[in-house]
């Protein structure tokens, strides 16, 4: 109740939350270029045949009532990083400009904290007209914006790679490692809800919990006795956490995200009076 449940399924997770008093949204990831149709039945299958078996019991018939009502939406999701291109007149925001995964539902939050953000370099401004002018001193607003939405998107497509089923058993051990993280509470818990929901704009901070992470499961591979089969298990572990995460730092932009002072802006910050 009052909770969001992440179900670790086979192959990618799948999402239940409370939209109201009685009703659940679920949110299934589909793999792949494309989607299962839904005219011709196909999608009805798959969520029959293979999400369906991994729902929990207490749901099993009211997703299966679902799915036969056939109030499914489908919508094409894809990693989209922030590549600004000032036009005077014009300025994206939301998924136009900036689309991550949605397991975490950091989208919206990151689209407020946008909103909030030209509120605030707007504010002083009294005449809007000047399109050019006005698109030159925005400018700093995508370099103002990099540590919430950098940190919430990173977060994102990271969470989602490491939750997604694999036969690896590097994979499977980085899974389970970050289930068991987060289950420890305290700043375990703490920390990355703070990274989730933008209370910690600090890509530092998501850099650091998730090779916490990574480094609490080679840990618990070498306890008690560390055989060479565990040790190398743990490097492969390392390895696959850095090929998921740097990947997503790149597409985010190195400079941007950890040295933000460097990079040129017209305004580095909303003035206030």
């Amino acid at each position: 109740i009052n909770h969001g449940h992440v179900i670790l399924a086979d192959p990618s997770p799948i999402l239940f939350y409370k939209i109201s008093s009685t009703e659940i949204r679920c949110l299934v990831d589909v793999p792949g270029q494309k989607v299962p149709s839904i005219s011709n039945g196909e999608l009805a299958n798959y969520l029959k045949t293979v999400v369906a078996p991994q729902v929990p019991k207490q749901l099993y018939n009211s997703f299966i009532a679902a799915v036969d009502k056939g109030n499914i939406r489908t919508m094409p999701n894809r990693s989209m990083p922030a590549d600004p291109h000032p036009t005077p007149g014009a300025l994206l925001l939301g998924d136009a400009f900036n689309m991550r995964h949605p397991l975490t539902g950091g989208g919206m939050t990151v689209a407020l904290s946008d909103i909030v953000l030209i509120r605030d370099l707007l504010r002083p401004l009294r005449d809007l007209h000047d399109s050019s002018t006005l698109c030159k001193y925005l400018e700093s607003f995508y370099t103002l914006r990099k540590p919430v939405a950098s940190t919430i998107n990173t977060l994102a497509g990271a969470l989602y790679k490491v939750f997604c089923a694999s036969p690896d058993k590097a994979r499977q051990e980085m899974r389970n490692a970050c289930f068991d993280y987060l289950s420890l509470g305290g700043i375990c818990s703490q920390g990355p809800i703070a990274l989730l929901s933008g209370l910690n704009p600090r890509p530092i901070s998501l850099f650091l919990h998730f090779f916490a992470v990574a480094i609490y499961g080679v840990g618990r591979l070498l306890i008690p006795f560390p055989s060479p089969k565990r040790m190398w298990l743990g490097a492969r572990l390392i390895l696959g956490a850095s090929g998921i995460i740097f990947p997503i730092i790149k597409s985010e932009g190195l400079r941007q995200m950890f040295f933000p002072a460097t990079v040129p802006a017209y305004y580095r910050a909303p003035p206030f009076h």
